[in-house]
């Protein structure tokens, strides 16, 4: 595809490499687009319209929401669900999955999807995003059950992020590599920006955060000190250090020019397995990942390969660059 390609184009144009396609999933596509744009605007405003600050409410993880929080869940969820392509959802911010309405046509997937990624930077102007994932729905299922959602990452039809920054980006995979769309404020359109973006496999960057040092496993201190040792170290290059808190921001400056992001099990966390949400943000991310040629592991085993046991799973992530990963993955299994 050309650079300026609509990324609806560019949907279409795909669908005609599959026999026997419908449009179903280019149409889930389209309101997932919209969903986006809308929750775009919502955070460019902010205090404008008076929905930045908490909302003095706590999601199923017991994290305070934000009033975006509630606001990007509504959207997301109230635009898919007046489409005719899933079958239920998930949502970060629900306790359980969301079925349709009784009589409501039912379409041929799942979605599960953190609506506002890094909700935490919203009152300080600071990236955040949305993050998804796409799973096929099981055949003749009226209302999917929590089980039905129990798939590992390798079964994802696609998966996606949309940052809301100083533009407004989506980044999607199809399982056919990795491309990027930048949303046209004036004509309302994400074109083509990114073509077939592939993660450089070396990098002297890493995004950890350092307040949790004392709490790391072996491993991690290892690569960590080794990273701060520089040129005199064991690795022999001076490494710089990066952290956004917000997931979307991390995996895509790691898109952009490469590094490696860390969010470990550490002794503070491990009775919870961790800290992000395996089917939320670490199997979506780890398909893009692993799309652009990078790897993304929990420590020891492949995110991706993790067969889900409930819905708001928890569990460490370690992503980025190719040899970079490699290296802490060695660490983990010495």
């Amino acid at each position: 595809m050309q650079i300026g390609t609509s990324l609806t184009h560019c949907l279409i144009e795909r669908q005609r490499d599959h026999e026997g396609a419908s449009g179903e999933f280019t149409l889930l596509m389209n309101d997932i687009v919209t969903a986006c744009k809308v929750i775009s605007g919502y955070v460019k405003k902010g205090n404008l319209i008076g929905i930045l600050g908490s909302a003095e409410t706590e999601n199923i993880q017991g994290e305070t929401q934000k009033k975006l929080d509630i606001i990007s869940n509504d959207v997301f969820t109230e635009t898919l669900m007046n489409g005719t392509q899933v079958a239920a959802l998930a949502s970060e911010e629900m306790d359980e999955v969301y079925h349709l309405p009784k009589g409501a046509k039912r379409g041929k997937y799942l979605c599960v999807y953190d609506p506002l990624d890094g909700s935490s930077n919203i009152d300080v102007n600071v990236t955040v995003g949305t993050i998804f994932s796409i799973l096929r729905a099981p055949a003749g299922v009226e209302d999917p059950s929590e089980e039905d959602f129990m798939l590992p990452g390798t079964e994802q039809v696609a998966a996606g992020y949309c940052i809301y920054g100083p533009s407004t980006i989506m980044v999607l995979t199809t399982g056919h590599g990795v491309n990027g769309f930048t949303l046209d404020m004036d004509i309302g359109e994400f074109k083509l920006t990114h073509p077939n973006i592939m993660i450089p496999e070396d990098t002297k960057e890493f995004a950890i955060n350092m307040s949790n040092q004392r709490f790391w496993d072996a491993p991690v201190k290892r690569y960590i000190d080794e990273c701060l040792a520089g040129k005199e170290g064991p690795r022999g290059k001076d490494f710089n250090m990066r952290w956004v808190a917000s997931m979307v921001a991390e995996v895509h400056r790691i898109l952009t020019r490469g590094g490696v992001f860390l969010y470990p099990v550490d002794s503070k966390i491990r009775a919870q397995g961790g800290k992000l949400r395996l089917m939320y943000e670490a199997n979506p991310m780890a398909m893009i990942i692993e799309q652009a040629g990078g790897m993304a592991i929990t420590g020891p085993e492949r995110i991706m390969a993790i067969k889900p046991h409930k819905l708001h799973q928890r569990v460490p992530v370690i992503l980025g660059s190719k040899n970079e990963v490699q290296v802490l993955h060695d660490y983990h299994t010495a």
